[in-house]
This record gives C-alpha cells, structure tokens and sequence, in this order.
C-alpha cells in the first residue's frame, strides 16, 4: 500500500502532517489558525488593549512561527471589531535586511565576520530596526493603502485631524526610517508631504534672496562696468563677493542639513538611506521646525526613546492604541546560521527592561530553547538589566498530549472527504487506546516530531 492508497484507506484527500514550516503550511492557514492554539496562547496573547511582552523559549518545530501567525491574525480580528483603537502591529523577523547594512558600516578591516558584526549590535540598532518597520509600514498605509495590509491602513478623516506638529513629526520619521524598496525614497517622502498638506513657502525665502540678489548684483556691476566706474578686477571679486553673501542664509541652512542628514546616515547603521537624498528632505522643513527635534544623529539609546515616543503619539492619532512587535526567526540570519552563540550576541541587546516596558509597547519574542542555557548562566548585571522575573517568560513551549491530540484531530478533518469525521486513533492499530497514544504524543512534545 502507498501513501495515497493509505490516505484515501483513511478517507483522506492529502496527507494532513506534509508540511513542517507554518509559513507554507497550507492545511494550517486555511483551517487550524483560528483553532488550534499552543496551551500557552493566552499568557503569550494577553489582552490587545493593554499590550504586554511575553518571552517564549521553545525547541524548533514547537510552534513558534505558528504562534506569530496566529498573534498576527488574531490582532487583525481584535482591529475589525475595534476600528477606534486598533493595535499597529510590527513584524520584526527579517533580520538579513538589517544585518547586511550594519555590517557594511563596520570598519573595512571587519566587513563580512559575522562574529564582528554581531557584537557591535546595540539596543539603538534594534530600535531603528524596529522604527524602521512601523514607518515604513505606516507610510505604506497613507499613501499606498490596500487590502493585504489593513492592520496598518490610516483613514483619511483621521490623517485630516493631524495638527502641524504631528505632520513634521511624521515627515522627519519617515525621512529618517521609511526603507521601502516600492518607489524612490524622495518621491515617497513628497506624496506623503502632500498628503499631509504641509507645506511652508519661508523654504524658499532664502533661495530666492539668493537668486534675486544675484541677478541684481551681476545687473549693478555689469552697468559700472560698462561705463568705466570698475574695472575687470573689482567686477569679478565685487561679483564674488556680493554673490556669496546674497547666497549665504541659503548655503547656511544647506550646510545644516547636510550635517544633519551625514550624522544620521553614519549613526543609524541598519537602514539604507543616502547622504544627499536626506538633505534634500531636510531642506523642505523650516530650520526653526528642525530645531532641537530628536534624531537619529548619535550613537544612544535617548534619541531613539523620543522618536519611539513620538511614534506612539503619531499612530495613537491615526486610532492606534497600542504597538505590538513580534519577533521571529532569530536562528535563521545567514550571519546567525542557527548557532546558539549568535543568536545570543543578536538578541540580549534587546532583552532591557526599559524598552520590554515601554508603555503603550509590547514585545512577543519567539525565541530558540537554546538561549536558555545563556539565560540561567548570567550574572547580575544583566538579570537587572532585562528583568526577566517581570517578562511573562515561558521557560517550555512543548505540547501536552491532549493538545497535540487535538491538534492533529483538526489536521485530519481539514482533509478528509466530505462527511468523513476520522480521528488519530484510527490511523493505527486498534490494540493500541487513546490513554496510550496520549501518553505516546507527550513524549514527542513538538508538532514537528509528531507529524514526521
């Protein structure tokens, strides 16, 4: 007997155990998502209205990438029936797009040692990844809205009611941290300007001051020199001089801009953004709107606490209540190639009680079981700086035998004919009881190792 004759012996269409990643799980997607939870779905989920980090270690094929799905989806549910106060919902699992420029801001010497890499990366590295996310994801949502990403959509009415402040503080985060590759990143920058409706002519005052000046300067000193008062030498340097000081409230703010936009490409290591690109940006906001505004411009974790902030107040006026990061796929980095060691050095600049607190802010880190031996073998310092008593930590993500049980009941009748209602004891000899085949799941504690 083959697989198929077995399948269809059992009145099955496919076989329900094929798939082993949640992400292409076909059977999981369409009929177990809203179904089939992990026994510790309500401490990891907790309530959307009051966002709390969770902490979950757990062996690979445990769940981990279904339960992200499942956070993902259930959020999605709590949005639809609370339009008002939605949660923004910030998927944080690609780290290879972050990794790979912050490599590239390493010295030469150290290019391309994952070891090197991995070690510089700080708790700021992670919030401008995490900035970098919601941003762009935000500006996704005003200024290319659709249905594959209603979680982060902006109504109009509320984009309407943001005051000027508000629109500077969104202009300058999106300048800073909208990494999308769908469009130029100026272009972006000018449809969410105009979307925004804001706008300033005192911008243009000192180029035109400029400009005038210039062509009143050249016009003056060509008229002397035709009529003999100067000659070449005093029109060339008067030219020189006189059109530099019409140009220099213009060069003054220019020079600004252009320090302003360096200090943030140097210091904001994960993000891919161009010198001259964000000046340009920069050169559209009134100098006394840049002024003492907080920027990425420093390697600190305070900046980056006041543009998280001023974040949080941004989508809290576009009907955001609360900020949700999800945090998968830590072993799959190329830099981290599954090594327990690196993942460490990738993830415990995270792990600060100040930011896993942050108010209106939680955290669902989906972690390797691996990291637990690092875990129980720190020292003080870094138990006070985490707070791990304070995180919702969930030592062991393995399944009970019930719950694997149920599990792979819900598998089998997503795919079996229809009116077919088979269970997982009959797939096997009748000798065997259900007590047994319990006790027998227990043992294997993950999906993964159920299914195979």
């Amino acid at each position: 007997m083959n697989e198929q004759e077995f399948l269809l012996h059992h009145r099955l269409n496919r076989n329900p155990f094929a798939d082993e990643d949640a992400q292409t799980d076909v059977v999981f997607k369409d009929h177990c998502i809203e179904s089939s939870f992990h026994p510790a779905w309500s401490k990891v989920f907790g309530d959307p209205r009051e966002p709390a980090t969770a902490i979950v270690f757990g062996p690979k094929g445990s769940g981990k990438t279904a339960m992200r799905l499942q956070l993902a989806g259930e959020m999605r549910k709590y949005n639809r029936a609370n339009p008002d106060r939605r949660v923004f919902v910030v998927h944080y699992d690609d780290f290879n797009a972050y990794l790979g420029p912050l490599d590239q801001h390493l010295p030469r010497l150290y290019r391309g040692k994952a070891d090197r890499a991995l070690q510089s990366v700080r708790l700021w590295d992670h919030m401008d990844a995490i900035l970098c996310e919601g941003v762009t994801s935000l500006v996704n949502g005003v200024i290319a809205p659709s249905s594959n990403q209603e979680d982060t959509n902006v109504r109009p009415e509320l984009l309407s009611k943001l005051d000027r402040g508000q629109c500077r503080d969104f202009l300058l985060l999106a300048a800073c941290y909208d990494q999308s590759k769908v469009g130029t990143y100026h272009d972006r920058c000018m449809k969410l300007k105009k979307g925004l409706h804001f706008g300033n002519l005192s911008t243009w005052y000192d180029f035109l001051i400029g400009a005038g000046g210039t062509i009143v300067v050249w016009i003056i000193l060509f008229l002397l020199f035709r009529s003999d008062t100067i000659d070449i030498r005093s029109f060339v340097w008067s030219a020189v001089i006189l059109t530099s000081l019409a140009w220099s409230a213009y060069l003054w703010r220019l020079g600004r801009c252009w320090l302003r936009a360096f200090k943030t490409v140097r210091r904001m290591r994960v993000g891919r953004r161009d010198v001259f690109a964000l000046m340009r940006v920069f050169m559209t906001f009134p100098i006394n709107e840049l002024a003492g505004q907080p920027l990425p411009t420093a390697f600190r974790s305070d900046d980056r606490y006041a543009l998280l902030e001023k974040f949080q107040l941004l989508i809290r006026s576009l009907g955001f209540e609360g900020l949700v990061v999800l945090v998968d796929r830590v072993d799959e980095p190329d830099m981290v190639n599954g090594l327990p060691e690196r993942m460490k050095l990738l993830i415990w600049p995270m792990l600060d009680n100040k930011l896993l607190k942050h108010p209106g802010l939680g955290f669902k880190l989906l972690l390797p079981s691996e990291l637990l031996y690092y875990v129980d073998r720190e020292d003080r310092e870094f138990n006070e700086r985490a707070r791990l008593d304070k995180q919702n930590v969930i030592r062991s993500f393995d399944w009970t035998g019930e719950a694997l049980y149920d599990l792979v009941e819900a598998r089998m009748k997503a795919c079996a004919v229809e009116g077919a209602k088979p269970r997982p004891v009959d797939l096997l000899d009748g000798g065997i009881s259900e007590q047994r085949l319990l006790v027998a799941m227990q043992s294997l504690k993950t999906p993964r190792n159920l299914f195979r």
